[in-house]
C-alpha cells in the first residue's frame, strides 16, 4: 500500500478567524451530526430485524469507506505509509473494526437502542481511566466523580432489565457487550494518538475504513448469500446507507471540520447530546420500554459524562486567562 508523499493541506490547520456566519453554520452542522449519531442507534436496531448483524456491518462499511476516500481525494491529500507502520495500522484497523464494530453491532442486536446509546456514551470515561492507568493524564477529583457516576449508572442499566439483575435478563448480554465495545473504543482512541501525529484525521480514517471494509465485508459475505434480498424492505436498505454514508462517513467529515473551526472542547459539548437524544429516539421511535432503574442509570451515566467534560472545559478556559 503506497501513496505519493505530497501533503497539500497543512496539518494541524493554521489558526484562522472565522466569521460569525460561518461559525453559526458549523454550530448547526455539529448539532445535526449529534442527531445523526443519536438516530443511528434506532435505525440500526430496526434494520437488524431484517438484515443480520454481520451482513449489515459489511455493507455499511462499503459506503463509509467510499465517502471518506472521496473526501480525501477532494482535499487532495496524498500520502505514503512507511513499512514500519503497516503492521501497527493493520492491528489498529482490526481493533477498531473487527473487534469494536463486531461488539457494537452484536451488542445492539441484543439490547435496547436506548441502552446502547447511553452506555456507548461512556467512551470518554474509559479514555480517562486508561489514560490515568497508563500515566498519560492524571484524573482530578471531578473526573473521578464523573467516573463513579457513570459506573453507577451502568450497574443500574444492566440490573434494571424487566427481569432485574439476571444472566437471563432480556438485555443483560447486549448491555455487557456494549460496555465492552465502549472499553475497546476507549483503548483504540488512546492508541490512535501517535498515528494522528503522523497522519491527518481523514488520512488515518481512510486507512482504518479500508481495513474495516475489507475485513467486515469478507466476514459478512457468507451471511449475505443466505439473505433473500428481494424481501428486504427499502427502510432496511436505507438503514445500511444511513449508517454507513451518514453516520460513519459524512458525519465524521463534518465533525472533523467542526474541530478545526470551533475547537475540540466546544465540539465535545455536542457529543454530550448523543446519549440523551439516543435514549429519547429509542423510546419514542421504537417504543422501547425502560424500567425506572434504567432511567435512573441513564441519568447517572449522562451526568458523569457531562461532569467530566464540563470541568475539563472550565479548567482549560481558566488556564488561558
Amino acid at each position: 500500500m503506497k501513496f505519493s508523499l505530497t501533503l497539500r493541506d497543512s496539518y494541524p490547520p493554521k489558526s484562522l478567524k472565522y466569521s460569525v456566519k460561518k461559525r453559526t453554520l458549523v454550530e448547526i452542522s455539529l448539532f445535526i451530526v449529534a442527531i445523526i449519531w443519536a438516530l443511528n442507534f434506532s435505525i440500526i436496531k430496526s434494520s437488524l430485524t431484517e438484515i443480520d448483524p454481520l451482513s449489515f456491518n459489511g455493507l455499511r462499511f462499503v459506503f463509509a469507506a467510499a465517502i471518506i476516500w472521496l473526501a480525501l481525494l477532494w482535499k487532495k491529500q496524498q500520502f505514503r505509509i512507511p513499512k514500519k507502520d503497516w503492521l501497527p495500522l493493520l492491528g489498529m484497523g482490526l481493533l477498531g473494526n473487527l473487534v469494536y464494530q463486531g461488539l457494537f453491532i452484536i451488542g445492539i442486536d441484543y439490547t435496547l437502542s436506548a441502552n446502547a446509546a447511553v452506555m456507548l456514551g461512556t467512551i470518554p470515561i474509559w479514555v480517562a481511566l486508561f489514560s490515568h492507568f497508563f500515566r498519560l493524564e492524571r484524573m482530578n477529583i471531578f473526573k473521578s466523580i464523573g467516573v463513579l457516576f457513570a459506573f453507577g449508572g451502568i450497574v443500574f442499566i444492566i440490573s434494571g432489565g424487566s427481569k432485574g439483575f439476571s444472566f437471563g435478563s432480556d438485555t443483560f448480554l447486549g448491555d455487557v457487550i456494549i460496555v465492552l465495545a465502549a472499553m475497546v473504543w476507549g483503548g483504540f482512541t488512546i492508541l490512535s494518538k501517535p498515528f494522528l501525529n503522523r497522519y491527518t484525521p481523514i488520512q488515518f480514517s481512510a486507512v482504518m475504513s479500508t481495513i474495516g471494509c475489507i475485513v467486515l465485508f469478507l466476514i459478512g459475505l457468507p451471511s449475505m448469500t443466505t439473505i433473500d434480498w428481494g424481501s428486504v424492505s427499502y427502510a432496511a436498505y436505507g438503514g445500511v446507507v444511513y449508517s454507513g454514508l451518514l453516520s460513519i462517513g459524512a458525519a465524521y467529515i463534518i465533525w472533523n471540520y467542526g474541530l478545526q473551526t470551533v475547537g475540540a472542547v466546544h465540539t465535545a459539548t455536542y457529543q454530550n447530546l448523543v446519549p440523551v437524544m439516543g435514549l429519547v429516539f429509542g423510546v419514542v421511535l421504537l417504543n422501547e420500554q425502560l424500567t425506572l432503574l434504567q432511567y435512573i442509570g441513564s441519568a447517572l451515566v449522562i451526568a458523569g459524562i457531562v461532569l467530566a467534560r464540563w470541568k475539563r472545559r472550565e479548567l482549560r478556559t481558566q488556564s488561558k486567562t
